[in-house]
């Protein structure tokens, strides 16, 4: 599988929904596989909240592969000898393309907290300008899980003649307030630590010395992540071996295991950059700007795959089934094919537990 990585500098305006503007910017993306003439075997691939371009494939002399290595490759459900992938890093992340961290025109100085509020239509909007400056006019299929599938609803409903087909996996048509519940959690741990200097940490001190409210915000929302059912199977009650039990600081083996996540977390993304996309999650809502749900949904004229999972407590099976009883109610029923993907592994099943319905997703690329 060819893969390659690259970095587009934009130096026109990116007018935000907001009314702000980004000028200048750069978007880091990544494909696999080979374009073919026609330029009509492109699939777009948009990345959750800590995602990043890098979707596939190893980088010499890395460990762990990108994050949808098992859908993505030669011979893969996402096959790259039928099709060309491209992933876009999103405007406010910290893995390339331009985000809080970013330098702030004309100075050297990052952006931080000035850094202006985006949405998931700005990071989409970003993406078509990409996509126009590098010849990819039309494409055959977008593909996202989570805020991916955000994405990809807005590419939908924002711009219905780009793509044939939208597939969405674990995802909503409008965050609720038990998914904003968690995010504020996490956002309050982080922003009420010291070591968060109200935006004006060193990152060297962060990876260095870590940050314990960021840490634990992450905690909080890998928990939304996964299922009791799910916690049960890998962990039961099960105590570290060498903690007593009577010992007031001693761990069950979840505790360690969120301990983990939480401290290894910080060492890989900003903090800042949490907080942005958070933000951008927080507010997603496919009726604003819309008079309803039917309306802003009446501009889709392309095949939508929708894959909940049954176990999802984030964004429940409920909320895509609404998306598809939507489409039908307004007469578009021959677009929309819905599937609950029965599984324990709550969210996070669009990313592990890839055998469930990967079939699903090539045959909706294929038919």
């Amino acid at each position: 599988m060819k893969i390659t990585t690259t970095t587009e500098h934009f130096t026109n305006p990116l007018y935000l929904e907001s009314g702000r503007i980004l000028e200048p910017y750069d978007l880091a993306y990544e494909t696999y596989g080979e374009l073919n003439d026609n330029k009509d075997n492109v699939v777009v691939v948009c990345h959750a909240l800590t995602g990043s371009h890098h979707a596939a494939g190893l980088y010499e002399g890395e460990v762990k592969p990108g994050w949808w290595d098992g859908m993505i490759g030669d011979n893969k459900p996402i096959d790259t000898t039928k099709f060309f992938v491209i992933c876009v890093n999103t405007i406010g992340s910290c893995f390339g393309s331009t985000g809080p961290m970013s330098a702030m025109y004309p100075t050297n100085e990052p952006y931080r907290l000035k850094f202006p509020v985006i949405t998931v239509s700005d990071m989409v909007k970003a993406q078509r300008i990409l996509f126009d400056r590098i010849g990819i006019n039309r494409a055959h299929a977008i593909v996202g899980g989570s805020m991916g599938g955000m994405q990809t609803l807005c590419f939908a409903i924002e711009h219905p003649n780009f793509a044939k087909k939208h597939i969405i996996l674990a995802s909503t048509y409008a965050t609720q307030p038990w998914a904003i519940a968690f995010n504020k959690v996490a956002k309050e741990a982080l922003i009420r630590d010291p070591a968060f200097k109200d935006g004006f940490y060193d990152p060297a001190d962060i990876k260095r010395d870590g940050l314990a409210g960021f840490a634990t915000g992450r905690m909080c929302g890998h928990i939304s992540y996964l299922s009791p059912r799910s916690m049960q199977k890998k962990f039961g009650r099960d105590y570290v071996e060498t903690d007593g039990l009577y010992e007031l600081f001693g761990k069950f083996q979840v505790e360690r295991y969120l301990d983990y996540n939480g401290l290894n977390f910080v060492q890989w993304f900003d903090p800042l950059s949490f907080l942005y996309i958070t933000k951008a999650i927080n507010i997603f809502d496919a009726t604003r700007n819309y008079d309803s749900l039917e309306d802003s949904l009446s501009r889709i004229n392309s095949e939508i795959f929708l894959f909940s999972f049954s176990s999802d407590l984030l964004f429940l099976p409920k909320e895509m089934k609404i998306i598809e009883e939507t489409l039908k109610k307004i007469g578009k029923e021959n677009l929309v094919k819905y599937e609950e993907i029965q599984s324990d592994y709550g969210h996070d099943a669009f990313l592990v537990e890839l055998e469930k319905f990967s079939g699903s997703v090539t045959k909706a690329l294929e038919e």
